[in-house]
Protein backbone atom coordinates (compact mmCIF):
# COMPACT_ATOMS: atom_id res chain seq x y z
CA UNK A 1 0.00 0.00 0.00
CA UNK A 2 1.41 3.50 -0.98
CA UNK A 3 2.05 5.70 1.28
CA UNK A 4 0.24 9.31 0.18
CA UNK A 5 2.69 10.98 2.82
CA UNK A 6 6.12 10.24 0.59
CA UNK A 7 4.27 11.32 -2.86
CA UNK A 8 5.46 14.39 -3.92
CA UNK A 9 3.75 15.91 -7.39
CA UNK A 10 4.79 19.04 -9.17
CA UNK A 11 1.98 20.98 -7.10
CA UNK A 12 4.29 19.51 -3.78
CA UNK A 13 7.81 20.77 -5.21
CA UNK A 14 6.23 24.27 -6.00
CA UNK A 15 4.45 24.58 -2.72
CA UNK A 16 8.08 23.55 -0.41
CA UNK A 17 10.19 25.40 -2.66
CA UNK A 18 7.63 28.74 -1.92
CA UNK A 19 7.59 27.32 1.66
CA UNK A 20 10.95 27.74 2.41
CA UNK A 21 12.19 30.63 0.41
CA UNK A 22 9.46 32.37 2.67
CA UNK A 23 11.86 30.87 5.76
CA UNK A 24 14.60 31.84 3.95
CA UNK A 25 13.55 35.92 3.90
CA UNK A 26 12.83 35.36 6.94
CA UNK A 27 15.97 33.86 8.74
CA UNK A 28 17.71 36.23 6.49
CA UNK A 29 15.90 39.18 7.63
CA UNK A 30 16.39 38.31 11.00
CA UNK A 31 20.03 37.45 10.64
CA UNK A 32 20.45 41.03 8.97
CA UNK A 33 20.13 42.58 12.51
CA UNK A 34 22.49 40.32 14.53
CA UNK A 35 25.98 42.21 13.16
CA UNK A 36 27.44 42.54 17.16
CA UNK A 37 30.45 40.55 18.25
CA UNK A 38 31.82 40.28 21.83
CA UNK A 39 33.83 37.53 23.73
CA UNK A 40 31.08 35.04 25.36
CA UNK A 41 30.99 33.64 28.98
CA UNK A 42 29.39 30.57 27.78
CA UNK A 43 28.00 27.32 30.69
CA UNK A 44 27.54 24.03 30.34
CA UNK A 45 25.37 22.54 33.43
CA UNK A 46 23.20 20.19 34.76
CA UNK A 47 23.20 16.19 35.25
CA UNK A 48 23.60 14.95 31.92
CA UNK A 49 26.58 14.00 29.73
CA UNK A 50 28.39 16.31 27.38
CA UNK A 51 29.08 19.14 29.31
CA UNK A 52 32.82 18.90 28.82
CA UNK A 53 32.81 17.20 25.39
CA UNK A 54 30.68 20.12 23.81
CA UNK A 55 33.16 22.59 25.42
CA UNK A 56 36.14 20.81 24.06
CA UNK A 57 34.26 20.96 20.78
CA UNK A 58 34.43 24.60 20.71
CA UNK A 59 38.38 23.95 21.75
CA UNK A 60 39.35 22.17 18.82
CA UNK A 61 36.85 24.58 16.68
CA UNK A 62 39.53 27.05 17.83
CA UNK A 63 42.48 25.41 17.13
CA UNK A 64 41.21 24.35 13.60
CA UNK A 65 40.70 28.38 12.75
CA UNK A 66 44.12 28.81 14.23
CA UNK A 67 43.28 30.85 16.75
CA UNK A 68 45.16 30.65 20.35
CA UNK A 69 43.11 28.99 23.60
CA UNK A 70 43.54 27.36 26.99
CA UNK A 71 42.47 24.69 29.01
CA UNK A 72 42.09 24.37 33.01
CA UNK A 73 40.93 21.91 34.61
CA UNK A 74 40.09 22.33 38.00
CA UNK A 75 39.21 18.73 38.88
CA UNK A 76 40.05 15.74 36.53
CA UNK A 77 43.72 14.95 36.72
CA UNK A 78 44.05 11.18 38.31
CA UNK A 79 43.68 9.66 34.66
CA UNK A 80 44.72 10.71 31.59
CA UNK A 81 42.18 11.73 28.38
CA UNK A 82 41.94 11.88 25.01
CA UNK A 83 41.42 15.59 24.54
CA UNK A 84 44.46 16.15 26.94
CA UNK A 85 46.94 13.53 25.25
CA UNK A 86 46.03 15.34 21.45
CA UNK A 87 46.15 18.70 22.61
CA UNK A 88 49.91 17.64 24.69
CA UNK A 89 50.75 15.59 21.77
CA UNK A 90 49.82 18.09 18.48
CA UNK A 91 48.77 21.67 19.71
CA UNK A 92 50.41 22.67 22.48
CA UNK A 93 52.00 26.07 20.48
CA UNK A 94 48.26 26.93 20.27
CA UNK A 95 46.20 25.75 23.10
CA UNK A 96 48.17 25.72 26.62
CA UNK A 97 46.46 23.28 28.78
CA UNK A 98 47.10 22.92 32.88
CA UNK A 99 45.33 20.18 35.07
CA UNK A 100 45.70 21.54 37.89
CA UNK A 101 43.10 19.45 39.97
CA UNK A 102 44.12 15.85 41.40
CA UNK A 103 40.74 14.19 41.22
CA UNK A 104 37.41 14.61 42.86
CA UNK A 105 37.37 15.55 46.58
CA UNK A 106 36.52 11.89 47.56
CA UNK A 107 39.40 10.70 46.17
CA UNK A 108 42.10 13.05 47.36
CA UNK A 109 40.20 13.69 50.96
CA UNK A 110 42.05 16.56 52.07
CA UNK A 111 40.07 18.92 51.72
CA UNK A 112 43.06 21.78 52.49
CA UNK A 113 44.56 20.06 49.77
CA UNK A 114 41.76 20.75 47.14
CA UNK A 115 40.99 24.41 48.24
CA UNK A 116 45.28 24.90 47.36
CA UNK A 117 44.70 23.24 44.19
CA UNK A 118 41.76 24.72 42.90
CA UNK A 119 42.32 28.42 43.91
CA UNK A 120 46.28 27.98 42.44
CA UNK A 121 43.62 26.75 38.83
CA UNK A 122 41.38 29.61 39.10
CA UNK A 123 44.68 31.92 39.08
CA UNK A 124 46.23 30.32 36.29
CA UNK A 125 42.80 30.68 34.36
CA UNK A 126 42.89 34.61 35.41
CA UNK A 127 46.07 34.55 33.59
CA UNK A 128 44.69 33.31 30.49
CA UNK A 129 41.60 35.21 30.15
CA UNK A 130 43.86 38.00 30.57
CA UNK A 131 46.55 37.57 28.30
CA UNK A 132 45.00 39.29 24.57
CA UNK A 133 46.15 36.71 22.40
CA UNK A 134 44.28 34.26 23.81
CA UNK A 135 40.72 34.34 22.49
CA UNK A 136 39.08 31.18 24.31
CA UNK A 137 39.38 29.58 27.75
CA UNK A 138 37.69 26.67 29.11
CA UNK A 139 37.49 26.25 32.55
CA UNK A 140 36.29 22.23 32.43
CA UNK A 141 34.92 21.35 36.10
CA UNK A 142 35.14 25.07 37.54
CA UNK A 143 31.22 25.07 38.45
CA UNK A 144 32.16 21.86 41.23
CA UNK A 145 35.27 23.71 42.70
CA UNK A 146 32.47 26.97 42.94
CA UNK A 147 30.02 24.37 44.66
CA UNK A 148 32.13 23.17 47.37
CA UNK A 149 33.66 26.84 48.25
CA UNK A 150 36.91 26.03 46.95
CA UNK A 151 36.49 29.69 45.23
CA UNK A 152 33.83 32.17 45.64
CA UNK A 153 31.64 32.57 43.40
CA UNK A 154 31.71 36.17 43.98
CA UNK A 155 34.94 36.22 42.93
CA UNK A 156 34.56 34.20 39.19
CA UNK A 157 31.24 36.75 38.49
CA UNK A 158 33.67 39.76 39.74
CA UNK A 159 36.11 38.90 37.17
CA UNK A 160 34.06 37.83 34.52
CA UNK A 161 32.56 41.57 34.83
CA UNK A 162 35.11 43.58 34.69
CA UNK A 163 38.72 42.21 34.09
CA UNK A 164 37.38 39.70 31.01
CA UNK A 165 39.07 41.16 28.14
CA UNK A 166 35.86 41.83 25.57
CA UNK A 167 36.48 39.94 22.90
CA UNK A 168 37.41 36.44 24.78
CA UNK A 169 35.78 33.36 25.18
CA UNK A 170 34.70 31.90 28.80
CA UNK A 171 33.75 28.13 28.65
CA UNK A 172 32.58 27.08 32.20
CA UNK A 173 31.91 23.54 32.78
CA UNK A 174 30.38 21.30 35.48
CA UNK A 175 26.82 20.65 37.46
CA UNK A 176 25.28 22.76 39.60
CA UNK A 177 25.90 26.35 38.78
CA UNK A 178 25.48 29.05 40.31
CA UNK A 179 22.74 31.92 40.19
CA UNK A 180 25.04 33.89 40.14
CA UNK A 181 26.78 32.62 37.28
CA UNK A 182 24.43 31.74 34.89
CA UNK A 183 22.47 35.49 35.63
CA UNK A 184 26.05 37.15 33.50
CA UNK A 185 26.42 34.57 31.21
CA UNK A 186 25.69 35.13 27.71
CA UNK A 187 25.14 31.49 26.53
CA UNK A 188 24.09 28.66 29.01
CA UNK A 189 23.19 25.05 28.21
CA UNK A 190 21.72 22.37 30.73
CA UNK A 191 22.66 19.09 29.68
CA UNK A 192 19.50 16.66 30.99
CA UNK A 193 20.01 13.39 31.86
CA UNK A 194 17.61 10.74 30.12
CA UNK A 195 19.53 7.26 30.25
CA UNK A 196 23.00 6.61 31.40
CA UNK A 197 24.85 3.20 30.99
CA UNK A 198 26.37 3.40 34.67
CA UNK A 199 22.86 2.70 36.07
CA UNK A 200 23.14 -0.03 34.35
CA UNK A 201 26.72 -1.75 35.35
CA UNK A 202 28.77 -0.35 32.77
CA UNK A 203 32.05 1.68 33.45
CA UNK A 204 33.40 4.77 32.16
CA UNK A 205 34.92 3.69 28.47
CA UNK A 206 37.74 4.66 26.89
CA UNK A 207 37.14 6.77 23.71
CA UNK A 208 33.33 7.93 25.29
CA UNK A 209 33.76 8.88 28.64
CA UNK A 210 37.69 9.99 28.68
Amino acid sequence: MTDERHETGPDDLVRHAEKMAKKKAARDKIMATKTDEKGLVIVHTGKGKGKSSAAFGMIFRHIAHGKKCGVVQFIKGAMSTGERDLILRHFQDICEFHTMGEGFTWETQDKARDIAMAQAAWEKAKDLIRDPSVSMVLLDEINIAIRYDYIAIQDVVDFLTSEKPHMTHVVLTGRNAKDELIEIADLVTEMELVKHPFRSGIKAQIGVEF
